[in-house]
């Protein structure tokens, strides 16, 4: 008796789905044919994901052809759907094999070996956890170097878990890698997919509107013409000056610029490039912004746990910036670099506060970013001797007291378009700045008393208003309030008492 014949024929997602021929002979169970229907079924609900019209992306962001298989090319980075953050906005994608993840099964095992050797012990769900990729790959590297005999099992946990623990071969290995190189932390991603990831998160893309730009100055008090000033700056997302008297407010300006952008980014733990492990999340200048219960992509939604979501960075430098800070500054104890500041602040602010009074000369610094402002990218240097491109792509604000054409010359100064000066606060707006910082301060408004400091230690001495006075003085008043177990009020004695301190040598 014949038997029924098979042939493929490829569907929608390019892969071969198993038909059965219209020769089948008659009588053929029906029991067959409906365990064929519900495989097909299954097939089809499991593969979904990758169906497509040829020429458009795919789940991945990435086209499909008529006949591409759906093992998808290594997923750099995704683009989020109904984004929590903003439109645009880009989450990694959890890799399902080494190539995918770009990283080589030897490094896994180096990173592997380091980390339970420092350790002691732990399952593999515990080392999947601390070099950040899934259980899923890890599991088979693990068998195998149960086979190499570097590992021995020392017992069981959950259902095909086990407790791993180093073999003296294995020991002695983990030494060896350790000797190079002590980071046995998350596996680092290739340099290319950081790219590709600053590239999509650029500030570039983004035009910050009027109304942006007041919400993000919501708690400074700014007037039209300063804001006009700002927008379109902050929009170049090139870089500009801030310059005028100290204690005007160019700091607290700067900082709430990132403000106007998207909230967030991710970025990776760190990068590998030939080899070399360059930590780039810095918890000093990256606030941690992971998913929370009320945000459902990134609950529903596999991301690569090699990356970390951050709050747009703004990262503030002051006197204490040198040269080393702008270069790759490997630590000889550990064999890790550390990335220096404009990588750190990819995709935010980088605020030059104190401009000029640096312990470096203002020549050094612009000489070893004129290319970078101009170009949109930066040259380091591995401690290999191999020199990389990265990206150099954020908006770098300029803060000094001093005049930007004493410090700088020309052709600097034409790579930062904008130059804005921050002027004195008029008196209305000191009266105004005063009624602010009030109640935040826990006082009562008095006009009377503003009048009198007004009238008796600025007019009468041609001192000029400053915005940080009215904060400073109230500091004054109530820490004067506090020591003398006093309710805090504002009243004309207590303004002489802050402006006797406050000005003394001024």
């Amino acid at each position: 008796m014949s038997t029924s014949s098979v042939s493929t024929t490829t569907v929608a997602n390019g892969l071969p789905a198993p038909q059965v021929q219209p020769n089948s002979p008659p009588g053929a169970p029906k029991e067959a044919d409906g365990k064929l229907e519900s495989l097909l079924q299954r097939i089809n609900s499991l593969t979904a994901q990758y169906q497509t019209e040829p020429g458009q992306p795919a789940a991945g962001g990435r086209p499909l052809g008529p006949a591409t298989a759906v093992t998808a090319p290594k997923p750099v980075v995704a683009a989020a759907q109904e984004s929590p953050d903003a439109a645009g906005s880009f989450v990694p994608r959890e890799p399902s094999t080494f190539a995918e993840a770009g990283i080589t099964e030897s490094a896994v095992e180096e990173l592997t070996l380091k980390y339970l050797l420092a350790r002691g012990e732990d399952t593999g769900h515990g080392v999947a956890d601390q070099i950040k990729l899934p259980y899923l790959m890890l599991e088979p590297l693990l068998r195998q170097m149960k086979q190499d005999q570097l590992v021995v099992y020392r017992g069981t946990t959950t259902v095909g878990d086990y407790v791993y623990q180093l073999t003296d071969m294995g020991r002695e290995r983990a030494r060896r890698h350790s000797a190079k190189c002590t980071y046995f932390g998350s596996a680092p991603v290739e340099l290319d997919e950081y790219i590709q990831s600053v590239g999509a998160q650029s500030l570039q893309h983004q035009r910050p509107s009027e109304p942006a730009l007041r919400e993000a100055f919501r708690d400074l008090l700014i007037n039209p013409r300063m804001l006009d000033r700002l927008g379109p700056a902050i929009n170049s997302g090139r870089g500009m000056f801030l310059f005028g008297s100290p204690g005007n407010g160019k700091t607290s300006i700067a900082e709430r610029v990132t403000r106007c952008f998207g909230q967030f980014i991710w970025i990776p733990r760190a990068i590998g490039v030939d080899g070399e492990i360059v930590r780039l999340y810095d918890p000093s200048h990256h606030e941690l912004a992971m998913n929370s219960k009320s945000e459902g992509l990134l609950t529903t939604e596999k991301y690569d746990r090699r990356w970390v979501r951050v709050r747009r960075p703004t990262i503030v430098v002051g006197g204490e910036l040198t040269m080393d800070n702008l270069e790759l500054t490997l630590n000889t104890a550990t064999g890790v670099s550390e990335a220096p500041i404009q990588l750190k602040s990819n995709c935010g602010t980088l605020v030059i506060d104190d401009f000029g009074r640096q312990r470096m000369s203002t020549d050094e610094l612009l000489n070893r970013w004129i290319v970078p402002l101009e170009k949109r990218y930066d040259f380091l240097n591995l401690p290999s001797g191999k020199k990389i491109q990265v990206p150099f792509d954020q908006l770098i604000i300029f803060s000094t007291n001093l005049e930007p054409k004493d410090l700088v010359d020309d052709a600097f100064l034409r790579r930062i378009p904008y130059k804005i000066e921050v002027t004195d606060p008029s008196e209305d707006e000191f009266r105004e700045l005063f009624r602010m910082m009030c109640p935040l301060l826990g006082f009562e408004y008095s006009a009377e008393s503003v009048d009198y400091l007004i009238e008796t230690y600025y007019r009468n001495t041609t001192r000029p208003f400053r915005c940080c006075h009215p904060r400073d003085l109230l500091l004054q008043v109530r820490n004067y309030c506090s020591y003398k177990r006093q309710p805090v009020q504002l009243t004309p004695s207590a303004m002489d008492f802050a402006v006797e301190n406050y000005f003394a040598a001024v």
